[in-house]
């Protein structure tokens, strides 16, 4: 099942298809941290910044817990509330970059070990509410604090997920941690839940926010989404889903879960079958012809729908995908890889240490990936490309030369030695990652496990 052509979407692309659109996904960053780098975030050529999702939940450094909502109506969590998130989106407008948010509305919180009864948010939160009414007055986003968002005719029968190739029980069943958990309470499909999602949507487009990622897709069904996502909030916003796969077309998961969402709605997609592809031409003896035209192959989303990666928060941070960490020569080849491409929205994953992984250099790996130097001019090269055609010059298993028209040209180099390419150019080209001028008539020089993006000179 082919996805839909970009030219049937609708608003999805209006913010982003007129420029380059690098985004920064500032995972677990408190808002006034992101405010106060706003300019340096602009200067480095990002054009949006993803956030932890803007919602009451629980005031709790464990990172997770924001992806446990209490209440859409407010915004009240670790990383700040409703008046910071303000302050956070006004400060990026006024240097140029978009705002864009994590939402999450196939569960609400698992708090069975406190309560027994599914009202949302609690009582205890209730009660808060009510003892201090000119606090969250100017919290509020939308809405009646004095009645609760849900109860517990808004939510489908208890059960964990047993089979996770069972379409129905993965868009009905509660994501859990084991036969212990009584998981995350699901949200039904109902005319209620709908009308609160849509609220709050609404509420952060008055606010500013010009795109939306929708967590844990892959967990609602069809009509859900298409129920919540209409014309009215799709436009001039760009959305899209968190739907892991293990690769592209003829890959199960992509089957089961990915295609129908894809040719139903017209919402984007994280690029796990593009992913999936480069893990395996870096990390796992794969060749780089296989990156000529994945899309043709069904292993990568069209150009015009794919947010493309080459980490994301789930990998470091959850055991079942840490053997999709690349080593960090891997790593920065799929960067540029994606920067430098044509196709696809490019997410640069940054976070405060949240996994303890670290380095070569023994630093946390992604604390400053976002502001590193290379970082800085892949990013750069992106945007000086951006919508200029690609062709191949050469591609073997280790080798792959891309030109981005007369803009530049891109060489990546998986090989343990360094390759001295038959490309011969045609005038003189600087590398942006080395600073190093290349002259008219000369070969292309590249060393081990390296990349070169090439702009004139």
């Amino acid at each position: 099942m082919r996805e839909r052509d970009e030219e049937d979407m609708n608003g999805l692309q209006d913010t982003q298809s007129s420029g380059a659109n690098v985004i920064l996904h500032a995972f677990d960053w408190k808002y006034a941290d992101v405010a106060q780098r706003a300019a340096e975030i602009s200067a480095l050529g990002y054009g949006s910044v993803l956030v932890s999702p803007p919602m009451k939940s629980e005031q709790d450094e464990r990172w997770w817990l924001r992806y446990q909502p209490q209440d859409y109506r407010v915004i009240e969590n670790a990383l700040g509330n409703t008046t910071d998130f303000k302050a956070m989106v006004a400060a990026l407008n006024r240097v140029g970059v978009l705002t864009y948010v994590d939402v999450v509305f196939n569960h609400m919180a698992n708090e069975a070990h406190i309560r027994s009864d599914l009202n949302y948010p609690s009582q205890a939160v209730m009660a808060a509410y009510h003892a201090h009414k000119d606090h969250y007055r100017t919290l509020t986003l939308f809405g009646d604090l004095s009645e609760p968002l849900f109860t517990e005719h808004d939510f489908v029968e208890a059960f964990g997920i047993q089979d996770w190739k069972d379409t129905w029980q993965v868009q009905n069943g509660r994501i859990s941690g084991g036969a212990s958990d009584p998981g995350l309470p699901t949200l039904r499909v109902c005319d209620h839940v709908i009308a609160q999602q849509r609220a709050y949507l609404k509420a952060l487009k008055a606010i500013g926010v010009k795109g939306f990622r929708i967590d844990a897709a892959k967990h609602m069904t069809l009509e859900h989404l298409k129920r919540v996502w209409t014309d009215d909030i799709t436009h001039d916003a760009h959305i899209f889903g968190e739907i892991i796969t293990d690769g592209g077309a003829s890959k199960e998961e992509y089957e089961l879960f990915l295609a129908p969402y894809l040719q139903e709605t017209c919402l984007g997609a994280y690029d796990f079958p593009l992913f999936s592809t480069l893990y395996q031409v870096l990390f796992n003896q794969g060749s780089f012809k296989s990156l000529i035209d994945p899309y043709c192959f069904g292993q990568a989303l069209s150009k015009g729908r794919a947010i493309t990666f080459a980490i994301t928060h789930d990998i470091p941070n959850n055991d079942v995908f840490l053997d999709l960490v690349m080593d960090e020569a891997s790593e920065w080849l799929a960067y540029a890889y994606i920067l430098g491409r044509d196709g696809g929205v490019p997410l640069i994953y940054t976070d405060l240490d949240t996994s303890g992984i670290k380095g070569l250099s023994g630093q946390p790996r992604w604390l400053n990936a976002w502001q590193d130097p290379k970082m800085v001019q892949m990013i750069a090269f992106h945007n000086l490309t951006h919508g200029e055609p690609m062709s191949v010059l050469e591609a073997t298993d280790d080798w792959l030369v891309i030109q981005r028209g007369e803009a530049g040209i891109l060489v990546l180099n998986k090989s343990l030695e360094p390759q001295s390419l038959s490309v011969t150019l045609e005038r003189d080209w600087t590398d942006l990652l080395t600073g190093v001028t290349l002259s008219s008539g000369q070969h292309i020089d590249v060393a081990a496990q390296s990349a070169m993006m090439l702009v004139p000179a």
